[in-house]
């Protein structure tokens, strides 16, 4: 069997008694960081078999992980924090598993992305996981523009480092949106400035340190489409959502973004057809041109 187990994103008292558990009962524990885990083991007294998981290695693990799997070892999976598949090595030897028919049980527990949403004050009915931001502005540009219709929240990751680049570009996008940087959840320093990007900016300490989680939320007159489809209120609000998806479609085109790609990516997130979304991003790029 193998058990995927959530550990604590900073507290190291918030692990659940199924997880400590399992952790002092299995054969192994393939771990992020052997270093890490060690210490959470060794405050609640736990003595177990680690091994190394992680992004660089995780081929060569499998190799070791799987026969032990298939004799009917039990090996638990953990990352440094949180849930392990989400931004964190594990998801290769779940699908493996799957595909062989080994069992494979979660052991729910700490997970920034709910602490961060819960914390944050943003609506979040509907919301999207992005994993972290991407490093390039045109990226994040890109990726922003996708969900501008979607009435959809965003939550993300984000390094202290690129933190003010990521908040200048939003703020230029969705200058009226509020947002959440959660930083440090659950630790002794746990910090959560809110506001829209230019007044999360200014607030800001001079050098920003930790883990950070970033909420932003979802346009505030996107949140009944796609709900009414096929009713007389349905073909009103889906005018609105073509309109605009023709106006994403056009600064995607704007971007450099393929007509295919970026008529994907708008039926992806605003419940259109991709035939649909592909007529409006040819539509969109005359209007493109147009402009100039």
């Amino acid at each position: 069997m193998l058990y995927i187990c959530a550990t604590p994103i900073g507290n190291l008292r918030d692990v659940t008694l199924r997880v400590l558990d399992v952790l002092g009962q299995v054969d192994l524990v393939a771990c992020e960081d052997t270093r890490h885990t060690r210490i959470l083991l060794d405050r609640h007294g736990i003595s177990a078999r680690l091994m190394s998981f992680h992004d660089h290695n995780e081929e060569q693990r499998l190799e070791a992980l799987l026969p032990l799997l298939r004799e009917g070892k039990d090996v638990a999976l953990v990352s440094d924090a949180g849930m392990p598949g989400l931004s964190d090595p594990g998801f290769s030897l779940v699908r493996a598993c799957a595909a062989e028919g080994i069992p494979v049980t979660v052991l729910p527990g700490p997970s920034s992305l709910s602490t961060a949403l819960v914390a944050s004050g943003v609506p979040a009915d509907r919301f999207a996981f992005v994993g972290f931001l991407p490093r390039a502005k045109t990226k994040l540009i890109e990726q922003l523009a996708a969900f501008d219709a979607t009435g959809t929240a965003l939550v993300a990751f984000e390094s202290p480092r690129r933190l003010r680049a990521s908040l200048r570009a939003i703020g230029a996008r969705w200058p009226d949106r509020r947002l959440a940087v959660c930083r440090e959840l659950t630790k002794l320093h746990e910090e959560i400035i809110r506001g829209t990007a230019a007044e999360v900016l200014e607030r800001l300490a001079d050098r920003v340190r930790g883990e950070i989680v970033l909420v932003m939320e979802a346009d505030a007159g996107a949140d009944t489409r796609g709900r009414a489809a096929g009713s007389a209120l349905g073909a009103a609000a889906l005018s609105d959502v073509e309109k605009r998806a023709r106006r994403a479609l056009a600064e995607l085109l704007e971007l450099g973004v393929g007509t295919k790609r970026a008529a994907a990516i708008i039926a992806e997130v605003s419940g259109l057809s991709a035939r649909r979304a592909y007529e409006l991003a040819l539509e969109a790029k005359p209007a493109r041109k147009a402009d100039h």
